[in-house]
């Protein structure tokens, strides 16, 4: 008989059309007979990944997750045939996936840093909220009992985490953890406006500590944490930027996770009452090296498909290397992370 699958809890950070590349790496996980999810903790790119898996996954287990999955980024990429926001020819003859030197993108930037969502768009039209309540069964999610799934937004007022868990998901919820301030209106959610998640839990990790049996946290992390390079111009400082101010949070959490660790290795506090963790991480540093964050806003057709792709070779190599480690061992030196030093391969 094969062994029992061993659970697994997910992190997954937001990223814009980024996310195709997460899709990608779920497909492979979801695809692992030995693998079992049992927790998942959301932001932005990332909720929207988590609910879609979820719902595929009550309606009929690791198979309709990877279905459900595939319809919501097809579901995506339809949506953003008829943006205005799209590569220029050159492009497309180059097969360069960025989009900063189109006119659509060049006016867009301009004027969203110019002009408030609540000017440009009164009647806070959203696109996502109409493919989300037409493509999740937010009701088959709430009932789910077979993984617990979390969303984390930004709590505009106090400017901290609010985490959502399933038992009253709407898609006002992945709403808010995607609304970026500078594109739609905060979206309140009880009277409370809250914006994208990424600022304050990218994803939020403490959920996971107790939401199954689970010691592994598996993170799937697509914005670039560590680059050796300087950035010089305005766009490069700019993007740089955004990279730390969304991993800041998620770096926190992890800095205290090691540090936990490292007090229960030394004996120095009781394992009765802190759990110990083992952690794992996917980094798309290398798989998506070649691309502007303009491509973030890309979510054309062939762009999905070629991040799915990566994304699901990169699981596949992970798992050759590291999948044996859950429920063993951690498969990354959290301590040389957390301090900036280059990882270990």
């Amino acid at each position: 008989m094969a062994p029992p699958a061993r659970p697994v809890s997910l992190a997954l950070q937001g990223g814009g059309a980024h996310g195709a590349f997460t899709w990608g790496v779920l497909d492979a996980i979801l695809a692992e007979p030995s693998l079992r999810i049992e927790a998942i903790s959301g932001a932005s790119a990332g909720a929207m990944n988590a609910v879609a898996l979820a719902e595929g996954f009550a309606e009929d287990g690791p198979e309709g997750a990877r279905r459900q999955l595939r319809r919501f980024w097809e579901r995506v990429s339809d949506g953003a045939a008829f943006s205005p926001i799209q590569r220029g020819l050159f492009s497309q003859l180059m097969g360069l996936w960025d989009i900063e030197k189109s006119p659509g993108y060049l006016w867009w930037n301009w004027f969203s840093q110019v002009t408030s969502p609540y000017q440009s768009n009164p009647f806070d039209l959203n696109p996502l909220r109409e493919m989300l309540e037409s493509e999740i069964n937010f009701e088959r999610i709430r009932r789910c009992t077979s993984i617990r799934l979390f969303v984390s937004a930004t709590n505009v007022h106090t400017g901290r985490v609010a985490v959502f868990d399933q038992t009253k998901l709407e898609a006002q919820h992945v709403l808010a953890s995607a609304c970026l301030p500078r594109v739609f209106q905060a979206v309140e959610i009880d009277g409370i406006p809250h914006w994208d998640g990424g600022y304050m839990g990218n994803p939020a990790l403490f959920p996971l500590f107790h939401a199954g049996k689970s010691q592994d946290i598996l993170l799937i992390q697509i914005t670039r944490m560590i680059r050796q390079e300087t950035p010089k111009t305005v766009r490069a400082i700019e993007n740089r930027l955004n990279e730390i101010t969304f991993n800041a949070p998620l770096l926190g959490e992890l800095r205290a996770i090691e540090f936990v660790q490292r007090l229960l290795d030394q004996g120095a506090i009781s394992p009765e009452k802190y759990r110990r963790l083992r952690m794992h991480r996917i980094d798309a540093d290398a798989e998506l090296s070649d691309l502007q964050a303009s491509s973030k806003i890309n979510a054309e057709r062939r762009f999905i498909e070629e991040l799915f792709r990566r994304g699901r070779k990169a699981g596949e190599d992970w798992l050759g290397r590291n999948g044996a480690k859950i429920g063993r061992e951690s498969s990354f030196d959290l301590a040389s992370l957390v301090s900036g030093q280059p990882l270990k391969p």
